[in-house]
């Protein structure tokens, strides 16, 4: 038994599949077959025909010999894949209806029919079954109607055999007098060009024969009718005649011209519409996504190409030519190519997508003109960004190229796996950040945390700054260049105009000779093996308060030995972390006592006291005032020499390496 649900699902239900209704997109297709009908319509709706659903509108036929032959009409739509409601059991709803969780197709009722048709081998009845709750016909009602076409000579038998069966089906049952000059008369009308066929019927008068349908279509043949007939209304025109009216009876398919090759996008080519995210349940204003990022490789869209018309025909069989749709070439751009089948373009290289002037492009280069803010919000490009303007307080900038600014930054974030050029300088009030896999370029660098792959240089000042570079720290160039406050690491120098301050002010420490990346993993692997320390001296402290305990009272209470247990695991626990903490660091330590680097620290200018310098391991405070100097680590002392002067190499925009 089908599983019982309740009103509220059914309601659901109904809903649910008229919001589909409402959704589908339909067409109304012609074809000789089905098969041909439902092809056209796949063109129509540009999907496969496994994915269409169809009601037929007027069924066809091949006709006799011939003629007579129909065409198939199908509305057609797209499968919208409706989904079983689930049953919903109420206690409430429950009055012995057991209704299906799939809807039954809608039953119209319609009552029986009897029908009288004179021929010339006698008197003809069919009786057709009624659909649903129709009513049957009886004995006396298909009497009544051969009556009133006057055939009075009947064999009530066969009557009441033809009423029994209701088969649908001509059956002979008496006589009449035939009178052929009464016969039913029909003409033929072609219009529309010859697309559709009329006929206009005669009634017969007292004697006179009915049309069949195998007369109506030999006479629609001789008056060269002979494609698209309509079954339906031919086999009307048998049983129920219609005279003195025009009854279409034939309609020809009209010619489909192809559509044109068109272009499918596989990105938005409209950059007015936003994508605003939600972060936390909040709309970030920041996160827009106007670059439409794709990587080497990936498919940027695809060509449908141009459909074959499909030809027509008039009722008389005339062919009607259609058009073929027109081939459009790709709108190929810079760094993309077509697909071997020359029917996808492709990104030859990581960028953004455009589609500028009728062209698929990707760019590598991505220009903001203007500043980096709640109008073009935080940027991330698969290639080199240049802002035009500033970058706003609060925003972000990343990129897989390099990253070059016109303006000034603020509180940002900016990050690059190649170079960051700043062409003016970054205050980062304390919590900015800039992150280069390369060379980091500025006028000034304040309150800011910068970290290197290569080199950092600055030409005019490097205030209470956090600098990490693999290689080198520079701040040279400028008449004021200086570098005041702050800790400033570099594996292989640190060369600057001026360190420090004659007032003192802001502690400056100053690292070199070692890798950066790696001391400060030691650093950070330092305070949790201290952290660790801490708390397993604690944990000694309650286990030996324990062990006290049960010498003096040689057994503890359940609930103390337990937590007693629990200290000891959780000593071997830290005991076990250590131990591994204190192999990575061990190793990065002999990895950094064995690195072939001089790490030294270059003053043109001058250095003042209260400046720390740390080569190695190697420390010391700068107590004096000094000029043109370079310090430098020989057999674990700092000593120092003249200065040293800088390559002027490493000034130029675009050098990686230095050397």
């Amino acid at each position: 038994m089908a599983e019982r649900i309740g009103l509220d699902a059914v309601r659901e239900l109904m809903r649910r599949y008229l919001d589909e209704d409402g959704d589908k997109r339909s067409v109304e297709a012609e074809g000789n077959t089905l098969e041909d009908a439902l092809k056209n319509a796949s063109v129509q709706l540009d999907c496969p025909v496994s994915s269409l659903e169809y009601e037929v509108l007027e069924k066809g036929g091949t006709g006799f010999m011939g003629v007579g032959r129909k065409i198939w009409k199908i509305n057609v739509y797209e499968s919208s894949g409706k989904k079983k409601v689930e049953a919903i059991v109420e206690e409430g709803f429950d009055a012995g209806l057991d209704i299906p969780t799939e809807l039954v197709s809608i039953v119209r009722d319609k009552d029986g029919e009897a029908l009288v048709r004179l021929a010339n081998d006698g008197a003809l009845l069919k009786v057709t079954a009624p659909i649903g709750r129709g009513k049957r016909i009886n004995i006396r009602q298909a009497v009544e109607r051969l009556h009133t076409r006057a055939v009075h000579d009947y064999d009530e038998s066969l009557v009441a055999e033809v009423v029994k069966s209701a088969s649908g089906d001509w059956l002979r049952v008496g006589s009449f007098v035939p009178n052929p000059a009464a016969d039913a008369l029909m003409t033929v009308e072609i219009v529309a060009q010859e697309m559709e066929a009329r006929v206009v019927m005669t009634a017969p008068q007292a004697g006179g024969c009915d049309l069949s349908r195998d007369i109506i279509l030999a006479y629609l043949r001789n008056n060269k009718v002979v494609f698209g007939l309509i079954e339906e209304a031919v086999q009307e025109l048998e049983d129920k005649p219609r005279y003195k009216e025009p009854v279409l009876v034939a309609v020809g398919q009209k010619p489909q011209n192809g559509e044109d090759a068109k272009v499918q996008f596989m990105f938005e080519t409209d950059r007015s519409k936003l994508h605003i995210e939600e972060k936390n349940g909040k709309v970030d204003y920041k996160e827009l996504h106007l670059v439409q990022n794709v990587v080497e490789g990936q498919a940027l869209a695809r060509k449908v190409p141009a459909k074959q018309g499909i030809p027509g025909r008039t009722v008389t069989g005339k062919m009607l030519q259609a058009k073929n749709g027109k081939d459009n070439p790709l709108p190929l751009g810079k760094n993309v190519h077509a697909s071997d089948d020359g029917l996808t373009i492709i990104a030859d290289v990581n960028g953004e997508a455009t589609f500028i002037n009728g062209k698929i492009n990707v760019e590598t280069v991505y220009t903001i003109n203007g500043d980096v803010d709640l109008k073009t919000g935080n940027q991330f490009f698969l290639g080199t960004i240049v802002v035009n303007g500033n970058i706003e307080d609060g925003f972000s900038v990343k990129a897989t190229g390099n990253i070059e600014v016109k303006g000034n930054v603020g509180r940002a974030e900016v990050a690059a796996e190649g170079d960051v050029i700043f062409h003016q300088g970054v205050a980062g009030k304390g919590s900015g950040t800039v992150t280069a896999g390369k060379n980091v370029w500025a006028k000034f660098i304040e309150n800011t945390q910068v970290v290197a792959g290569n080199n950092v240089i600055v030409t005019q000042s490097i205030i209470n700054s956090d600098i990490t570079a693999d290689r080198r720290i520079i701040c040279s160039g400028g008449k004021h260049a200086a570098i005041i406050g702050g800790r400033y690491r570099a594996c292989e120098e640190i060369n600057a105009k001026s360190i420090g301050t004659a007032t003192g002010g802001a502690e400056t420490i100053l690292e070199v000779g070692s890798d950066p990346k790696s001391k400060s993993r030691m650093d950070e692997l330092g305070l949790k093996m201290t952290a660790i320390e801490k708390q397993k001296e604690e944990l000694e402290k309650n286990i030996s308060t324990f062990n006290d305990l049960k010498k003096t009272k040689k057994v503890l209470s359940e609930e103390k030995q337990a937590v007693l247990d629990e200290l000891i695991h959780k000593r071997v626990e830290l005991v076990g972390e250590y131990s591994v903490l204190r192999a990575e660091y061990d190793s990065i330590q002999s990895y950094l006592n064995n690195l072939k680097v001089r790490g030294k620290v270059s003053v043109s200018g001058r250095i003042y006291p209260g400046a720390k310098i740390i080569i190695r391991d190697v420390r010391e405070e700068i107590k004096n005032e000094h000029k043109a100097i370079t310090f430098y680590l020989d057999n674990m002392l700092i000593k120092s020499t003249k200065y040293e002067e800088i390559d002027e190499e490493l000034l130029k925009r675009g050098s990686s390496d230095g050397d």
